[in-house]
């Protein structure tokens, strides 16, 4: 009771480099602080638009996946930056750590969880690296926890001295067939085993998860600070 009476003052705050990262990282945690009454925000940061290339029919398609998966999660404000996917290194560092400040003091969230450092991706390493610069406890005070989440195919294939050690688990086991679901809204990105972004695979990272915690399913996490007032 009293872990949820304190998640319920929570506004907790999801950065994706790329939609679905979101839920393949975090989906389970966030529908279960989301019933403990906690405030959920999603900050996507690329996306499709006509000027990289994608065709109207294209971004259409994918603006309605979104919004089912914004629905589902019942986030009190969805932001979308709308940057280049793939390309976030031809932007200057400062405009993208200033348009993530800027989305983090409009929320003043009590916690962020980001995509691990070491992501084999390069828009993940960027985007890990500007939020930590959003995070400094003298500029925003109010981020009192900070995690690093586990996306498939991308945070496995960390090398070697940076792999991903957890040190937070979450158990996710009443809602673990809700964030199957919810993965599977994003047709284009999900396929049958063995691709990492697969059904099969995804019960069974959250089963070697559980295992480690003592539970059914769980998500895990590597916290990189934690303020206790």
């Amino acid at each position: 009771m009293v872990y949820k009476k304190e998640v319920m003052l929570e506004k907790i705050l999801v950065i994706s480099p790329h939609p679905d990262d979101e839920t393949l990282g975090a989906g389970g945690s966030l529908l279960k602080y989301k019933d403990l009454g906690a405030q959920l925000y999603w900050l996507n940061i690329t996306n499709m638009t006509p000027e990289y290339g994608y065709h109207p029919d294209e971004i259409y398609e994918w603006e309605q996946i979104l919004n089912n998966v914004n629905a589902q999660f019942q986030f009190t404000r969805f932001y979308d930056l709308k940057l280049k996917p793939a390309g976030l290194d031809e932007y200057p560092k400062s405009e993208l750590i200033q348009k993530i400040a800027n989305v983090i003091r409009e929320i003043e969230p009590t916690m962020v969880i980001l995509p691990y450092l070491y992501d084999v991706h390069t828009d993940h390493k960027i985007v890990s690296e500007a939020v930590l610069s959003c995070t400094k406890t003298f500029r925003f005070p109010y981020i009192q926890k900070v995690l690093c989440m586990e996306i498939l195919s991308e945070t496995e294939y960390s090398a070697p001295p940076h792999q991903f050690v957890p040190n937070v688990f979450v158990d996710i086991s009443p809602y673990i067939e809700r964030k199957v679901e919810l993965l599977k809204l994003y047709k284009t990105e999900v396929a049958a085993h063995p691709f990492p972004r697969s059904e099969q695979n995804l019960r069974c990272l959250a089963n070697f998860r559980g295992s480690q915690c003592n539970c059914q399913q769980a998500e895990s996490f590597m916290l990189l600070k934690e303020i206790i007032y």
